[in-house]
Protein backbone atom coordinates (compact mmCIF):
# COMPACT_ATOMS: atom_id res chain seq x y z
CA UNK A 1 0.00 0.00 0.00
CA UNK A 2 1.40 3.49 -0.98
CA UNK A 3 2.09 6.16 2.20
CA UNK A 4 -1.05 8.49 0.69
CA UNK A 5 -3.45 5.38 0.52
CA UNK A 6 -1.94 3.79 4.39
CA UNK A 7 -2.69 7.89 5.57
CA UNK A 8 -6.58 8.09 3.47
CA UNK A 9 -7.25 4.56 5.34
CA UNK A 10 -5.49 4.89 8.57
CA UNK A 11 -8.50 5.22 11.48
CA UNK A 12 -6.99 8.01 14.15
CA UNK A 13 -7.36 7.37 17.96
CA UNK A 14 -8.24 10.91 19.09
CA UNK A 15 -8.45 14.37 17.76
CA UNK A 16 -4.68 14.76 18.05
CA UNK A 17 -3.93 11.76 16.05
CA UNK A 18 -6.28 12.62 13.42
CA UNK A 19 -4.69 16.41 13.16
CA UNK A 20 -1.17 14.36 12.49
CA UNK A 21 -3.02 12.25 9.47
CA UNK A 22 -4.27 15.27 7.77
CA UNK A 23 -1.23 17.40 8.02
CA UNK A 24 0.74 13.96 6.63
CA UNK A 25 -1.71 14.02 4.04
CA UNK A 26 -1.05 17.86 3.11
CA UNK A 27 2.93 17.28 3.40
CA UNK A 28 3.04 14.04 1.28
CA UNK A 29 1.21 16.24 -1.51
CA UNK A 30 3.70 19.14 -1.11
CA UNK A 31 7.10 17.35 -0.42
CA UNK A 32 9.16 16.60 -3.28
CA UNK A 33 10.77 13.48 -1.61
CA UNK A 34 8.58 12.85 1.13
CA UNK A 35 10.25 10.06 2.67
CA UNK A 36 14.27 11.20 2.37
CA UNK A 37 15.94 12.51 5.08
CA UNK A 38 17.57 14.76 2.76
CA UNK A 39 13.73 16.96 2.25
CA UNK A 40 15.10 19.97 4.71
CA UNK A 41 11.27 20.54 6.19
CA UNK A 42 10.01 17.13 6.94
CA UNK A 43 10.25 13.76 6.21
CA UNK A 44 8.43 10.43 6.98
CA UNK A 45 10.44 8.69 9.16
CA UNK A 46 8.70 4.75 10.19
CA UNK A 47 9.36 3.16 13.67
CA UNK A 48 7.94 0.40 15.81
CA UNK A 49 7.18 0.36 19.51
CA UNK A 50 8.10 -3.22 20.48
CA UNK A 51 6.05 -5.26 23.25
CA UNK A 52 6.60 -8.76 24.65
CA UNK A 53 4.63 -11.72 24.12
CA UNK A 54 2.81 -10.62 27.53
CA UNK A 55 2.62 -7.38 26.58
CA UNK A 56 4.10 -6.24 29.84
CA UNK A 57 7.28 -4.76 28.61
CA UNK A 58 8.52 -2.44 26.10
CA UNK A 59 11.50 -2.73 24.15
CA UNK A 60 13.12 1.03 24.46
CA UNK A 61 16.58 2.87 23.10
CA UNK A 62 18.48 5.50 24.48
CA UNK A 63 18.65 7.75 21.56
CA UNK A 64 22.28 9.74 21.99
CA UNK A 65 21.38 12.61 19.34
CA UNK A 66 18.00 12.99 21.25
CA UNK A 67 18.99 11.71 24.43
CA UNK A 68 15.96 10.37 25.00
CA UNK A 69 14.37 6.86 25.63
CA UNK A 70 12.55 6.16 22.65
CA UNK A 71 10.86 3.55 20.38
CA UNK A 72 13.00 1.97 17.77
CA UNK A 73 12.85 3.78 14.53
CA UNK A 74 14.56 5.71 12.07
CA UNK A 75 14.33 7.11 8.62
CA UNK A 76 13.86 5.63 4.92
CA UNK A 77 15.90 3.95 3.33
CA UNK A 78 16.01 4.10 -0.65
CA UNK A 79 16.07 -0.06 -0.28
CA UNK A 80 13.01 -0.08 2.26
CA UNK A 81 9.64 -1.54 0.13
CA UNK A 82 7.61 0.11 2.40
CA UNK A 83 7.26 2.43 5.55
CA UNK A 84 6.34 -0.83 7.75
CA UNK A 85 9.53 -2.58 5.74
CA UNK A 86 11.40 0.22 7.00
CA UNK A 87 9.68 0.24 10.87
CA UNK A 88 10.84 -3.52 11.07
CA UNK A 89 14.38 -3.12 9.66
CA UNK A 90 14.76 -0.53 12.21
CA UNK A 91 13.42 -2.27 15.24
CA UNK A 92 15.62 -4.92 14.30
CA UNK A 93 18.95 -2.86 14.19
CA UNK A 94 18.27 -1.14 16.95
CA UNK A 95 17.24 -3.81 19.58
CA UNK A 96 18.56 -7.58 17.73
CA UNK A 97 15.50 -9.19 18.95
CA UNK A 98 13.26 -11.95 17.09
CA UNK A 99 10.49 -9.74 16.02
CA UNK A 100 6.71 -10.13 14.17
CA UNK A 101 3.84 -7.50 13.89
CA UNK A 102 1.65 -7.84 16.66
CA UNK A 103 -1.19 -10.09 15.68
CA UNK A 104 -4.31 -7.41 16.26
CA UNK A 105 -2.90 -4.38 15.36
CA UNK A 106 -3.47 -2.12 12.77
CA UNK A 107 -0.97 -1.72 10.70
CA UNK A 108 0.07 1.40 10.99
CA UNK A 109 -0.55 1.35 14.63
CA UNK A 110 -0.17 5.33 15.48
CA UNK A 111 0.75 8.39 13.92
CA UNK A 112 3.25 11.18 15.28
CA UNK A 113 4.71 14.55 13.62
CA UNK A 114 7.21 15.62 15.67
CA UNK A 115 9.80 18.55 15.40
CA UNK A 116 13.68 17.50 15.40
CA UNK A 117 15.80 20.76 16.54
CA UNK A 118 18.72 22.12 13.93
CA UNK A 119 21.66 20.41 14.54
CA UNK A 120 25.28 21.32 12.73
CA UNK A 121 24.55 20.82 9.06
CA UNK A 122 20.95 19.94 9.64
CA UNK A 123 17.93 22.40 9.70
CA UNK A 124 14.85 22.14 12.41
CA UNK A 125 12.24 20.11 10.66
CA UNK A 126 9.68 17.55 11.10
CA UNK A 127 9.09 13.87 11.31
CA UNK A 128 6.06 12.49 10.06
CA UNK A 129 6.41 9.29 12.03
CA UNK A 130 3.73 6.24 11.01
CA UNK A 131 4.27 3.36 13.78
CA UNK A 132 3.49 -0.09 14.10
CA UNK A 133 3.13 -2.35 16.81
CA UNK A 134 5.69 -5.61 17.05
CA UNK A 135 6.17 -8.39 19.38
CA UNK A 136 9.50 -8.68 20.40
CA UNK A 137 11.70 -11.90 21.94
CA UNK A 138 14.83 -12.48 23.03
CA UNK A 139 17.61 -10.02 24.81
CA UNK A 140 18.06 -7.04 23.10
CA UNK A 141 21.13 -5.57 21.87
CA UNK A 142 23.52 -2.96 23.83
CA UNK A 143 21.37 0.62 23.79
CA UNK A 144 18.46 -1.37 23.92
CA UNK A 145 16.13 -2.64 26.75
CA UNK A 146 13.22 -4.17 28.42
CA UNK A 147 11.37 -1.81 30.49
CA UNK A 148 7.85 -2.27 32.26
CA UNK A 149 5.01 -1.01 29.49
CA UNK A 150 4.33 1.80 31.87
CA UNK A 151 7.45 3.44 32.56
CA UNK A 152 7.86 5.94 29.61
CA UNK A 153 8.39 9.55 30.44
CA UNK A 154 7.87 10.39 26.98
CA UNK A 155 4.38 11.66 25.79
CA UNK A 156 4.23 9.85 22.91
CA UNK A 157 5.73 6.63 24.20
CA UNK A 158 3.45 6.66 26.85
CA UNK A 159 0.40 6.92 23.99
CA UNK A 160 2.19 3.65 22.36
CA UNK A 161 1.97 1.85 25.41
CA UNK A 162 -1.70 2.94 26.42
CA UNK A 163 -2.81 1.32 22.89
CA UNK A 164 -0.77 -1.35 23.44
CA UNK A 165 -2.58 -2.07 26.83
CA UNK A 166 -5.95 -1.67 25.39
CA UNK A 167 -5.75 -4.21 22.33
CA UNK A 168 -4.99 -6.62 25.41
CA UNK A 169 -8.36 -5.93 26.60
CA UNK A 170 -11.11 -8.63 25.93
CA UNK A 171 -13.13 -7.09 23.60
Amino acid sequence: MNVADLLRTFAAADEREEADRIAMLRLLGELERPTSRHEPRAHFTASAYVVDEACERACLVWHLKLERLLQPGGHVEDDDASLEAAALREAREETALKLAFHPRAPRPFDLDIHEIGARPGEPEHLHLDVRYLLVGRGDPCDGAAWYPIDHSVEESVARLAAKALALQVPG
